[in-house]
């Protein structure tokens, strides 16, 4: 065992579980990849202003939850709690909305920091699959996102989710709205803390998970009695694409996300079988976060899913995702000349496509086999010397236990024609 452990509230994707996050990140891109978005890499650490300014210095991410630090020039840094800030950066710096048609079209995939109570589903460093069209405000965008997100999640053999669907709305009608709620939120029995946030943002209160508090927000005013008639209809057009793609949904005027950037569309991917931590993925649209980091108005909207949540939903529903086989050859070498020819054969297969292995360490037959089988190979491919000198090797169905000497020269070809 080591001296060092993973730091907490972290952990170690080790094979073979990390090919299912693989698989899950590749089902959640696909969609992505076929519907114009194209693939973004940000730093992992960003200008702490960037977060202030974007996710909200009243959110519990930048009060209390993220990482910080000063670097030796005295930059103030942090590790990106969210993706959303740093692509739409990235975007701006390189003037994506000039060179090109919008909205720009974008997808990313990484690890993310959190300094959270470690829990279940809930990590200090976890990994998220996301996606932003930026610069176009229209509810067909919308409505695509959480279709792509849907069928991503359907893909994967996930069924018992659910969608949740809500209007923030507008610059125009959320302030009258606002006032409404602090006025609410002022008669109510809460610590200063809450009290504190409710007086910078009140939406913020209706995102607390504590039971002291939401019991208490049974009647506070929800903000689709305050929608204006453009928000209105904007919600009406996102929900009735969305039920034309057959995607269901549930209304709930009460969700709201824990980011201040949201305006308008905001939704939620939800599954009851983690427990508290429920939310698999969500987003919405943010149509002054552009201004917000310095940059033109670029009405946009996105949503990030987090593959760890994915992979204990897939789990908690008992579905078993078919994965490509690590290994579907393993060559078992007796002998110097053998290990020649074999490591060749392995070299020219790997070449073709086809996940070949090879029995390093001069093991004998016994124990190269039980490494075959832990593998997984569909063959298994062993040669001596009394096999070269008769010009051929023996392959072995590993599933039937069937023997057959193939000569040497064709053990390439028949391999690939076995395997297709």
């Amino acid at each position: 065992m080591s001296t060092f452990q993973a730091p907490k509230g972290t952990y170690d994707l080790l094979p073979p579980d990390s090919a299912k996050y693989l698989a899950v990140r590749e089902a959640i891109a696909a969609p992505l990849r076929n519907s114009g978005y194209g693939y973004i890499e940000t730093p992992g650490f960003e200008s702490v202003e960037l977060f202030a300014r974007g996710v909200g210095e009243s959110t519990d991410i930048v009060s209390k939850e993220m990482y910080a630090f000063e670097t030796k020039g005295g930059t103030k840094l942090a590790l990106r709690p969210e993706g959303t800030a740093s692509v739409l950066r990235a975007a701006l710096e390189a003037n994506l909305h000039k060179v090109g048609n919008l909205p720009v079209k974008l997808w990313y995939s990484g690890s993310y920091y959190r300094y959270e109570r470690p829990q279940k589903g809930r990590y200090r460093h976890f990994s998220q699959v996301g996606a932003e069209a930026i610069g176009a405000e229209d509810p067909a965008l919308d409505a695509e996102l959480i279709i792509l997100a849907d069928q991503a999640y359907r893909t994967l053999g996930l069924r018992n989710f659910r969608i949740l669907l809500n209007s923030l709305g507008d610059k125009e009608c959320r302030p009258v709205y606002r006032a409404a709620l602090q006025d609410f939120l002022r008669g109510l029995d809460l610590d200063e803390d809450t009290l504190r946030r409710a007086e910078i943002n009140p939406l913020r209160v209706l995102d607390d998970k504590r039971e002291s508090v939401q019991k208490q927000l049974g009647d506070a005013p929800l903000l689709r009695d305050y929608l204006c008639d453009a928000c209105k209809a904007y919600h009406e057009e996102v929900r009735e694409l969305i039920t034309a793609a057959s995607v269901a949904f549930e209304d709930d005027p009460k969700l709201v996300r824990g980011l201040d950037y949201y305006t308008r569309t905001t939704f939620e991917f939800v599954h009851d079988g983690l427990g508290s931590q429920s939310a698999v993925g969500g987003g919405g649209r943010y149509d002054g976060l552009s201004e917000m980091i310095g940059g033109p108005a670029l009405p946009s909207v996105g949503w990030a899913l987090g593959v760890d949540r994915t992979v204990l939903a897939l789990e908690a529903e008992g579905v078993e995702l078919e994965l490509p086989a690590a290994t579907s050859v393993y060559a078992v070498p007796l002998g110097d000349e053998a290990r020649r020819v074999l490591f060749a054969k392995v070299t020219e297969l790997r070449k073709l496509g086809v996940a070949a292995d090879f029995s390093y360490g001069a093991k004998g037959l016994k124990g190269a086999m039980k490494n075959a089988n832990r593998s997984g190979a569909r063959y298994a491919v062993v040669a001596g010397e009394r096999d070269l000198a008769e010009g051929v090797v023996q392959l072995k169905d590993m599933v039937s236990g069937e023997q057959t000497a193939i000569g040497v020269n064709e053990i390439v070809a028949e391999l690939e024609s076995r395997l297709g």
